[in-house]
């Protein structure tokens, strides 16, 4: 928002006080900007699919925090992904497959992710209308009640599962096998989740990978020195993992070690789709595409700057994400259309200026010298826009 004024500034465009802009904020929020922009980022994206349409979105959630001591209603301390103490906003986003922002939701900095899914989707819902798509989420999103929902919706689901359950949808394997997977392996299992008449079984695919192996060995094994240190008395007793209080004095679990090397290199993903519309390796390959969500946070984040915010009441915090999404919106449109990031996409062209001199009646224009790749990058942006 402070930005806009600089930028029509510098391209000679009469610009608006700041705190005009910031009285814009009531008028974002009295006329519902923030449902014309979904509207018409679900109409590109939906576009941009083709004629088949969109079909899958992906879904996470982030914190914002706030340069504030104190909590009120929606600003309040929580799980930060920031590592902060500070007030905070959990905010919820739902993508294209791309990244391409559709739907974006604030919600109370203390609010648990898995409540968060529900109501955004209902939303994306009730605005265009649609019921067959595929919902890629986190292990964080992971309930019984919200895969009940989201199927009772009309919505098909891959959903990252918890791997503790492992040992028992897999027992058979590791009956025969012990804890050898081959590279790439793929192994199914049923598992009933919920309670009651609430219960029903879900499709679990286990993907194992020795890349993801040796990173969850080189994260197994600091866990285990950290634990060592605090049993020897090197390191304060804290909630680190793998640390057992026998009586008074604390040691390592080596038997939850144990469970936990023999699921080294595995994950689990839950889906209410059947085999026959996509095996495990489509899973597996639908569900990688979540970092698209978390590139369009850092994106939101850093090249945005959409933290921290300095605003409290609610409905300037809404107006102020109304201005995010959109941003983000274009910013994804142009880093897709030319390749390059938007870092990169603004330092390129921001030099570039066609500027008008007046001499006694006499106009003189000065063209910007168009290098190669800058032409490129403008071709690229032309094209898309046609198309």
């Amino acid at each position: 928002k402070a930005d806009t004024v600089r930028v029509l500034e510098e391209l000679g465009v009469p610009a608006p006080g700041l705190r005009t802009i910031w009285r814009t904020l009531a008028q974002c929020i009295a006329e519902d900007w923030r449902d014309g922009f979904c509207r018409t980022a679900y109409a590109f994206a939906a576009a941009k699919a083709g004629p088949a349409g969109l079909s899958v979105v992906l879904y996470d959630v982030t914190t914002l925090y706030f340069e504030a001591t104190d909590e009120d209603e929606l600003r309040k301390v929580g799980m930060s992904k920031e590592r902060r103490v500070d007030p905070q906003i959990v905010v919820g986003l739902l993508v294209d497959s791309g990244g391409f922002p559709l739907e974006i939701h604030c919600f109370e900095g203390n609010k648990a992710e898995t409540l968060t899914l529900i109501p955004v989707l209902q939303s994306f819902q009730e605005r265009h209308q649609v019921h067959d798509l595929v919902v890629v989420a986190d292990a964080g999103m992971l309930s019984a009640a919200n895969l009940n929902a989201l199927e009772d919706s009309g919505f098909s689901f891959i959903v990252g599962s918890r791997i503790t359950k492992a040992p028992y949808d897999l027992a058979e394997h590791f009956e025969r096998h012990g804890n050898h997977f081959a590279d790439g392996q793929i192994l199914e299992s049923v598992r009933s989740m919920g309670t009651g008449a609430n219960a029903r079984n879900r499709r679990v695919v286990y993907h194992y990978s020795f890349q993801r192996e040796k990173r969850d060995n080189y994260t197994l094994n600091k866990q285990i020195e950290k634990a060592e240190k605090v049993a020897s008395g090197q390191r304060p007793l804290k909630r680190d993992r793998f640390v057992k209080l026998a009586g008074k004095k604390p040691g390592v679990d080596w038997d939850l070690v144990e469970r936990a090397r023999q699921l080294l290199g595995l994950k689990g993903y839950v889906s209410n789709i059947g085999p026959e519309v996509l095996d495990g390796l489509a899973i597996v390959a639908a569900y990688r595409s979540l970092w698209q969500v978390e590139k369009s946070f850092r994106m939101a984040k850093s090249d945005i700057r959409a933290r921290p915010m300095f605003h409290h009441q609610r409905d300037s915090i809404e107006a102020h994400l109304t201005v995010v999404f959109a941003a983000l919106a274009v910013a994804r449109h142009l880093q897709d259309a030319t390749g390059i990031s938007i870092k990169k996409l603004v330092q390129t062209l921001r030099p570039l200026r066609t500027v008008t001199i007046d001499v006694n009646g006499h106009e003189l224009t000065a063209a910007p010298a168009i290098t190669a790749d800058t032409q490129e990058i403008l071709d690229s942006i032309a094209a898309k826009s046609t198309h």
